[in-house]
């Protein structure tokens, strides 16, 4: 499948900021399953500075705005061709050793009742792989995607007690039950194409990669109870949505900031 991506984030702030520096994590994962075909990334009226390659294999910029800036305007097109993997990761290269995606964060922190729902869910799986569809479909059950239900502030532990949320939450719920299990589990930021009548999606997307020994890092995606297909197109990755987001930026002023951000995710071929 090839799928074009137009992402544009706009921050706006109350009064002009000194200025701003922001570290971006917007170019598609190299690997087995995504070729960008091209790729753009701009920030408007920004000086590019430092670029490189994390140890999780995310492709990181670093940008600059020199004030006063009022606003900005980060722009993201670009064309990628995809296959379906089935969710497994291959041909991405990383130093970070799985075992360091079992460090508990906020958002990822396993209460009483995500310990509860790891243990049902897991319950009578045969092996590694299996365990994890569990713990995915016990997931999707557990918090129902809706909307707005949530906010980006939010924790798993949260999002199950309400029994409701968005991307973000299952993905942190799973990460949270596979880690309380021994399972390594990270989170990872991309793009899904899923308007089912071939129309553009409206929102950035995430999901969680498991560790299996026998595969190495498999996607899971419980907000649409499935794995990561050729629909998906994979950014970067992180212990929780905090370190896997894909803009990470100071402003220097003690303003109000107001996000608005567009996303549109078409798929051109087949």
């Amino acid at each position: 499948m090839i799928l074009t991506v137009s992402h544009t984030s706009i921050y706006s702030y109350d009064a002009p900021v000194r200025g701003a520096v922001q570290s971006l994590r917007m170019t598609p994962s190299v690997c087995d399953g995504q070729r960008a075909i091209r790729w753009q990334i701009e920030v408007l009226g920004g000086t590019r500075g430092a670029v490189f390659r994390d140890g999780a294999g995310d492709w990181v910029e670093g940008w600059s705005l020199r004030g006063p800036v009022s606003d900005i305007t980060v722009k993201v097109t670009g064309e990628v061709a995809t296959t379906d993997m089935a969710g497994v990761l291959r041909g991405h290269r990383e130093s970070v050793p799985p075992e360091a995606y079992l460090r508990e964060t906020g958002p990822t922190r396993a209460d009483s009742g995500l310990m509860a729902l790891a243990h049902e869910g897991a319950a009578g799986a045969t092996d590694a792989l299996d365990r994890a569809h569990r713990l995915a479909a016990a997931v999707s059950e557990a918090i129902a995607y809706r909307p707005g239900a949530t906010d980006a502030h939010g924790t798993a532990a949260e999002a199950l007690a309400l029994g409701e949320g968005v991307c973000q939450d299952h993905a942190h719920a799973l990460i949270a039950c596979a880690r309380h299990l021994d399972m390594p589990a990270r989170y990872v930021s991309g793009y899904l194409h899923a308007g089912e009548d071939g129309g553009p999606n409206e929102a950035s997307h995430a999901w969680a990669e498991v560790w299996i020994d026998r595969l190495g890092w498999v996607g899971f995606d419980p907000a649409n109870a499935t794995c990561p297909d050729a629909r998906y197109i994979r950014l970067g990755s992180g212990c929780d949505a905090g370190e896997a987001a894909p803009i990470r930026g100071v402003a220097h002023g003690r303003v109000a900031e107001a996000l608005d951000v567009t996303v549109a995710v078409e798929a051109v071929q087949q």
